[in-house]
């Protein structure tokens, strides 16, 4: 059953499951949104018409949606459908099956993969055709396992409205069932269904959340935000391999210093980075402090100008006070040498911070290569230099020793900046 614009954020809110409830869908035809075939992936239509010519229901959905009707431009596509993976891969040879709770298929074209997923089961419904196998970690996760379903149901089990939107390629409209659009055009990040709930099914949603926002230069639900808080410690139950991947997109897409203060305001920056957080003051003008404000900075404007940026020298900049001040206790303690602690407290600082975020192994052997070059810069010895100035590692260090030097604003920093740089001209 089809109805025009209609709001139902709150009925969805209240469904128990599916079958109790036909759900409310608006239909939004072609000439009243934006998005047109033009800026669509030339293999996401083809996979489009494809699995429509063949009987089956499929829609171009989530963030490319979004992005298309914000004017910019989706960085993949991904596609829903009724037919099942194995129905999927019987239609193209150019595909494979990934995933194992769930599985998706990935249509390979030359330069480019389409995901394909069959609709999903809306979570009551899987707790109930599962015959309750829905269960709970010790922490209060909750752990589910995925069932296919039909449009409906696949639209409601989305994370956020925005992300719930449902292109059809036969007549161009949008179909919406979780009032997505309405929330689209007033800049609005809301979670589906319970915040408490959805947060305790997949934590990451909280960064998503404030990824969203920030990227989409958007606002975060009241009800939505309440939570974040509340819940911040269920990232805990992450895999920190996960949660490197998340850092990423939240600190190298351009909007990573707006992304670190809204962090820090619902309590999550203390989950991903601990080691930093306890050095954390409370004028927030510590160098460590400055720094990260600076590096973040840095890393915005190189991406919006299209550079390179590296997560190794990004992190290197982050944890530089956290080792130096672990050194020194270290040294103070035990009567090491400095250079001994110093080594002692890399292998220390990179180990805690993987236990939350597992940064790779190439990242941290580059982050081994700046720091261990900071203790080569403070030695300025004249021709000795030109040795230094060929390590590969030398650009990226001399660029953490010279935001050390506007953040402490001490005379021998700002000196031996100056000596490096006319090395670097010479």
């Amino acid at each position: 059953m089809e109805y025009k614009i209609i709001k139902n954020t709150q009925l969805v809110n209240k469904i128990t499951h599916t079958s109790d409830i036909n759900i409310p869908i608006s239909v939004i035809p072609r000439d009243k949104h934006l998005i047109s075939r033009r800026d669509i992936s030339n293999n996401a239509l083809k996979v489009l018409y494809y699995l429509n010519n063949a009987g089956y229901e499929a829609y171009l959905v989530g963030g490319s949606i979004r992005d298309l009707f914000l004017g910019k431009k989706p960085k993949d596509f991904d596609i829903a459908t009724n037919a099942t993976p194995e129905q999927i891969c019987k239609l193209f040879r150019n595909c494979h099956l990934v995933g194992r709770r769930f599985r998706l298929v990935h249509i390979k074209f030359s330069y480019e993969i389409i995901e394909v997923s069959t609709f999903r089961s809306s979570h009551e419904q899987t707790n109930i055709i599962n015959n309750n196998k829905i269960h709970q970690a010790q922490s209060g996760m909750l752990l589910r396992d995925n069932i296919f379903g039909n449009i409906e149901d696949d639209a409601i089990r989305r994370d956020f409205t925005i992300n719930s939107l449902y292109y059809k390629i036969n007549d161009f409209s949008l179909r919406d069932y979780v009032s997505g659009f309405e929330d689209l055009k007033n800049g609005m990040i809301r979670l589906i269904g319970d915040p408490k709930i959805r947060y305790r099914e997949d934590p990451v949603r909280m960064l998503r959340a404030i990824r969203f926002a920030c990227k989409l230069n958007m606002k975060i639900d009241d009800e939505t935000a309440k939570y974040i808080p509340k819940l911040a410690f269920l990232l805990k139950d992450i895999p920190s391999a996960r949660l490197f991947e998340e850092s990423i997109k939240l600190f190298q897409t351009g909007q990573g210093f707006k992304t670190y203060k809204q962090l820090k305001h619902y309590n999550l920056f203390k989950l991903l980075f601990p080691l930093i957080e306890q050095n954390f003051t409370i004028n927030n003008n510590s160098p460590m402090e400055l720094i990260i404000d600076q590096v973040l900075q840095n890393t915005d404007y190189r991406i919006k100008n299209n550079k390179r940026v590296n997560p190794a020298f990004l992190f290197a900049t982050m944890l530089w006070y956290p080792l130096e001040k672990y050194t020194e206790r270290l040294s103070q303690k035990n009567g090491l040498t400095y250079y001994e602690s110093f080594f002692i407290s890399m292998n220390y600082i990179l180990s805690e911070q993987c236990r939350s975020i597992a940064i790779p192994k190439k990242f941290t052997t580059t982050m081994r290569d700046i720091w261990q070059i900071q203790l080569r810069l403070l030695r300025y010895q004249g021709k000795k230099a030109n040795k230094l100035l060929e390590h590969p590692k030398f650009k990226a260090s001399f660029n953490l020793l010279e935001l050390r030097a506007n953040v402490e604003q001490q005379h021998k920093l700002n000196k031996l900046v100056n000596l490096w740089s006319k090395a670097l001209i010479n």
